[in-house]
Order: structure tokens, then C-alpha cells, then sequence
């Protein structure tokens, strides 16, 4: 049993991927060196102990992860128990069958190192790109998993809908490894029927937790939870929960607030708007020492409940390389020790621990009635 399934929780990080000029030094990455520092930082975070290594989807500038597990299967060759994940694969435009099997192939890749999360994407010009409408978001969201969840599970697909063209004798291949689907993370900021889809099929929950104040994340929890034990899978402190997260540390607050300032008041998302100051009281986001971020972290329990994965955005706004793989050293070294021990701490038993491969596997076995023992190779989940 590997730590993070011991403890039950899951620490990493997540990257969007964005291409920004650093307002301190007036230098844009290419997009060449801008995707190999996300292969750098993917690596450092398996150095430093992390779990979980995540990226977005995005196909305009200036984003350059538009094949995400292009670069996840680059990333699994050079590592050896990091889970690689999205933070988000486009439910909405990517077709199911395409998803099934991109995420089949990384998944023997990897030996099961592999989970996905799914998401409608906040970007309105790509829905036409990929021949789609936006206002058949949701719709599209609903249709295009179920599809993919027969992928899936089913040897022989027929399909019919009205949202993209039927099916007929359709078997996946590769099927997925040891006939286990990736566990699926359903993620949003404020989509409440995302929340009902996770819980309808007792899937986990990512709350992107970054943009918004604490109390609306505690009532989209909230949601999830309860719709999960409406839908039979167990009570509400049974539902799978991730969160996102929003840090940048120093060792001395100050310091942490200086460098970072200018990185936040430029910034794409949120530059030339609220304070730094007045963000960080009304968001998540924590910029000051490694103690402050995990008294913020450990706060988050406070209105979610226990949950199983925690993933920090650290790469963003233009910080330069050195400073990202400092801020992973920081987390490595002096946050998510401290986090897994607090964290695990009144932690109920009956809570389940973050879901890997091997655990769905034995999962899978117990129900089939298999008594086979747990292969002994090729899956190592952090």
C-alpha cells in the first residue's frame, strides 16, 4: 500500500499551462520552453514526494497543453510512481471515443498511474472549433460521458444520440489496463448539474477552489455529498472529494508578498483588479510562509470534510522556472509532510482513502469474486 492511499489523501499539483511574460524581467518562454519547464516541474514533483501531477486542456493562445496526454505520456517514461492526471479533459468537445482511448493507452504506459478529470472548459470559442455548440454544453457534458463510460466497460458498443453519430459494433482497443477504467474526477467552479453527474455514478468531485470565496465551494461540496448518498453509494462523508489550491511561499511571509505582487497584479485571470491583499481574504489563495499555507490548507477541512486529494497551482503568471521547482521544494519538504500527518489525523475510518489503480482493482476483483492476488508489477501510485 502506497502512502498516499495509507493516509488517504493525495498531495500534488496542477498547471494550466499558460504562456506569460514575467513582469519582472519583460521575458516570454517560447512554447517549446514553456512545455519542457512543465516536464521539468512534473519530475521535480515526483523528487520531492508528490502524488499527483495534473494539466489542463486548452487549444488557444496563450495556453500550450492542447494534447494532454501527449504530454502525460512523455512525462510517465520518466517517472515511476507519479499519478498523471488532467485537470480538465474537455467532456464537451472531445469526442468520447477519442477520450476512451488516448486515456487506455496512457494507462498501460504509465502501468495505471492514471486518472482524468473532466470538465466543460470556460473557453466559448473552442466549442465551434470541434463542431460543437455552447449552449448544448450541458447536454453535451451529460451525453458524451455516458458514451464514454460504456467505452469503457462494454467489449461491443452500439450507441444512438442526437449529439454526435452512432455507434455499431464498436469494441475500444486497448481496452483499459487490467479491464479497470481510470477513475474519473468530475471538476467545476459553479456547475451544479457537474456535481449531480458525479454523484449520479459515484465518481469523484474537484472543485477548482481558486476563484471563488470558501463558502461557495462549501455548498458545491455540500451538493456532491449529498446527491452521492441520495444515489446510493454511500453516506456523504463517503463521497470522493478534490480540491484545488493557490500558493506561493517564502520563508518569510513578507518576502513571499514582495516577489509576488507584481506576478499577481499582471496576471491574466485576475491581474488589474482586486488587491493582492483583499484576493487572498476573500479566495484561497495563501501567498507567505510554509506555515501559513498549512494552517490555510488544514482550514479547508473545516467546511469540505475529509476528502482525498489536494492539488496546489504553483507554475503560473509568468514566475520563472527556478522559482516554481523552489516553491515545489518548499511543498515537498516543509508543507505536505506537515499535511499528511494533520490531515490523517480524526480522520474517520470509514472515509475512503484517494482512489489509485490498484485499489479499484481490488475493488473490481472483490466484486467479480476473484481471490487473485494484486499483480506485484508495473503499478506504482505514489
Amino acid at each position: 500500500m502506497d502512502s498516499s492511499e495509507a493516509l488517504g489523501m493525495q498531495f500534488g499539483i496542477f498547471t494550466v499551462g499558460d504562456v506569460t511574460t514575467d513582469p519582472t524581467t519583460g521575458t516570454t518562454p517560447t512554447e517549446a520552453e514553456r512545455i519542457q519547464a512543465t516536464v521539468a516541474i512534473a519530475r521535480k514533483a515526483e523528487e520531492v514526494g508528490l502524488d499527483v501531477f495534473a494539466t489542463g486542456e486548452h487549444h488557444n493562445p496563450p495556453f500550450v497543453p492542447s494534447s494532454p496526454t501527449t504530454l502525460l505520456g512523455y512525462i510517465a517514461a520518466q517517472t515511476e510512481r507519479l499519478i498523471l492526471s488532467t485537470s480538465t479533459t474537455l467532456i464537451t468537445t472531445n469526442d468520447p471515443v477519442k477520450i476512451a482511448e488516448d486515456f487506455s493507452v496512457l494507462q498501460h504506459l504509465s502501468g495505471g498511474r492514471t486518472d482524468v478529470m473532466l470538465g466543460r472548459g470556460n473557453t466559448g470559442p473552442v466549442y465551434p472549433w470541434f463542431g460543437q455548440d455552447i449552449r448544448q454544453a450541458i447536454p453535451l457534458t451529460v451525453a458524451h460521458y455516458g458514451l464514454l463510460r460504456r467505452l469503457w466497460r462494454e467489449e461491443v458498443v452500439d450507441y444512438e444520440g442526437t449529439l454526435r453519430s452512432s455507434l455499431q459494433g464498436f469494441t475500444l482497443a486497448p481496452q483499459p489496463l487490467d479491464g479497470v477504467p481510470p477513475f474519473v474526477w468530475h471538476a467545476a467552479i459553479r456547475t451544479p448539474e457537474v456535481a449531480e453527474l458525479a454523484a449520479h455514478f459515484g465518481d469523484g468531485f474537484f472543485a477548482n477552489h481558486i476563484f471563488w470565496p470558501p463558502s461557495h465551494t462549501q455548498s458545491m461540496v455540500e451538493l456532491y455529498r449529498r446527491r452521492f448518498a441520495h444515489y446510493g453509494h454511500g453516506s456523504p462523508e463517503q463521497a470522493i472529494v478534490g480540491l484545488g489550491g493557490q500558493v506561493f511561499m517564502r520563508r518569510n511571509s513578507q518576502d513571499a508578498v514582495s516577489e509576488f505582487r507584481p506576478y499577481f497584479d499582471n496576471a491574466p485571470v485576475y491581474g488589474h483588479g482586486p488587491s493582492l491583499e483583499d484576493f487572498t481574504s476573500l479566495t484561497p489563495l495563501t501567498v507567505g510562509s510554509p506555515a501559513q499555507v498549512i494552517d490555510r490548507t488544514l482550514g479547508f477541512r473545516d467546511y469540505v470534510g475529509d476528502y482525498q486529494r489536494q492539488l496546489f497551482l504553483v507554475d503560473h503568471a509568468g514566475l520563472p522556472l527556478k522559482t516554481v521547482l523552489e516553491q515545489l521544494d518548499l511543498l515537498g519538504e516543509e508543507v505536505v509532510p506537515v499535511l499528511r500527518k494533520e490531515f490523517a489525523v480524526g480522520r474517520p475510518a470509514d472515509v475512503p482513502p484517494a482512489p489509485t489503480h490498484e485499489s479499484l482493482l481490488r475493488a473490481h476483483r472483490a466484486a467479480a469474486g476473484d481471490s487473485q492476488p494484486d499483480r506485484e508489477e508495473g503499478v506504482k501510485a505514489g
